[in-house]
């Protein structure tokens, strides 16, 4: 059954690809082994090694969800195939989610080279939702191109670093909180910086100044050894688009190889760490070592034959072994 539904997945099968999502958000424990054989299957497919998986991320009502739509169109027409995942966040209170996200987005139903799924944080912080990883994998196998826009984010919500090979970190001009943003840990994470609502034009060069202004001296504190290209777009006239996409693109060529299996790898041992830290706590990551030795176990493991899932399972047992085990 999972050879089937993975081949589906790569057809481009929307069917398919819808199941296979259903299958990854499925929480129950019984579904983790088939979840885990699927994700084994896709990510050696052709089109999860090459394809480039995007991170839109920022601060709330800069137009994450604008850009994406005005972004995957774009896209298209250059002959991409495009799978988007959109977070949104879930209310403390009612537990539920708008996925308004998606509302956002007008697409054309019939393209079969366009998917869009929305994926509800169900309290998880960050900026993605527990099931964003493996969604992330899914469309990586059946489109050229992943978008995955998070939540309106923070100073310290990160996460998106650990899905994407390219991480674009949006803000608006004149919203007065732009060098301040910049100052704490989500300055570490851009590759491509996007200033949106670019409409606003002075205010947008103000505001590529100051940024180019607090890179320089981001640099100069060792914060960031990395130039960072930054793009001015406007969602609504789609002005900017095709300077967005060369950024985009020239990041992941410079990625290519080594690099881009660094970084994923990077990013599949967080997923796995993260994965032993929701099922068992900081207790059970103390006890299988503490956090550093836990990932450097994590790494060296994921660089043999085992995979997030499988080997999250396996740190569990052990821990779930020790713990019962008489002292």
């Amino acid at each position: 059954m999972v050879d089937d539904l993975s081949n589906a997945v790569c057809a481009g099968s929307k069917t398919a690809i819808a199941r296979a999502l259903n299958l990854v958000e499925d929480r129950r424990e019984a579904s983790r082994g088939e979840v885990a054989a699927l994700l084994d299957t896709l990510a050696r497919a052709p089109r999860a090694e090459g394809g480039h998986r995007i991170g839109l991320t920022g601060p709330p009502g800069v137009g994450k969800s604008s850009l994406a739509a005005v972004l995957a169109r774009s896209l298209r027409a250059l002959g991409r195939t495009v799978g988007v995942v959109a977070v949104d966040p879930t209310s403390v209170r009612s537990g539920g989610s708008l996925l308004g996200d998606r509302a956002r987005m007008a697409f054309d139903p019939a393209d079969a080279g366009l998917f869009v799924r929305s994926l509800a944080t169900a309290g998880d912080a960050g900026g993605l939702s527990y099931a964003a990883n493996a969604a992330v994998r899914v469309l990586a196998a059946a489109f050229d191109v992943v978008l995955v826009e998070t939540t309106g984010v923070g100073q310290t919500e990160t996460d998106v670093e650990h899905v994407a090979d390219t991480v674009a970190l949006v803000v608006q001009p004149g919203s007065g909180d732009v060098l301040q943003f910049l100052k704490a840990g989500i300055m570490e994470i851009p590759d491509v910086i996007v200033v949106n609502k670019a409409d606003h034009a002075e205010l947008a060069r103000r505001t590529v100044s100051d940024l180019r202004g607090a890179l320089a001296s981001a640099r100069a504190a060792g914060i960031t050894e990395r130039e960072v290209a930054i793009v001015a777009t406007s969602a609504r006239d789609a002005t900017g688009i095709d300077e967005l996409v060369t950024a985009l693109d020239t990041h992941r060529a410079e990625l290519d190889g080594e690099p881009l299996e660094e970084r994923r790898l990077r990013g599949a041992v967080a997923w796995t760490l993260g994965l032993v830290r929701r099922a068992h706590g900081e207790h059970g990551v103390t006890g299988l070592g503490g956090a550093g030795a836990l990932r450097a176990r994590i790494d060296r493991d994921l660089r043999g034959d085992s995979s997030p899932l499988a080997l999250s399972s396996a740190l569990g047992l052990e821990y779930l072994s020790n713990v019962r085990a008489p002292h």
